[in-house]
């Protein structure tokens, strides 16, 4: 099987930063020089569950290429879902208490603004390929 679409892969692609981020420590919590704990998504069962919800929404947004609105949707739905992720890291993150600790940031954040650029750009090649279906239809 041969993936012919730009869509696909980028979704493909924010599938798979998704499902890492799952299970990549986020941020680790420092009290003076001493690692005290690692904070991830899978201490939290809210958070995992919104961020699994991501990866399996863009994941099935790959197969719904023969509906380019309900395609749209969900990939719209999942990119929201995203920033939502991302604003609940900064409150386990912030918002808790650390214990007079330091967090010092962990690289997972990286993925997720990965997926949500290639939420994104998935976004923007269905746009461009319904479109293009248009075009050809006033052809007709």
């Amino acid at each position: 099987m041969v993936i012919q679409r730009w869509q696909s892969v980028f979704l493909l692609l924010a599938a798979i930063f998704m499902a890492i981020f799952c299970f990549v420590p986020t941020a680790h919590l420092y009290a003076d020089a001493t690692l005290i704990a690692h904070i991830r998504p899978v201490n939290y069962p809210v958070f995992l569950t919104i961020n699994v919800l991501i990866a399996v929404l863009l994941f099935i947004a790959i197969f719904l290429y023969k509906n380019m609105k309900r395609q749209k949707t969900v990939t719209l739905v999942s990119m929201m879902l995203i920033a939502v992720s991302g604003v609940c890291g900064g409150f386990i993150l912030y918002g808790g208490d650390n214990g007079g600790g330091r967090i010092e940031m962990g690289g997972s954040v990286v993925l997720l603004i990965g997926a949500l650029v290639a939420a994104l750009m998935a976004y923007r090649h269905i746009r461009k390929d319904e479109n293009l279906l248009k075009s050809y239809d006033r052809l007709r």
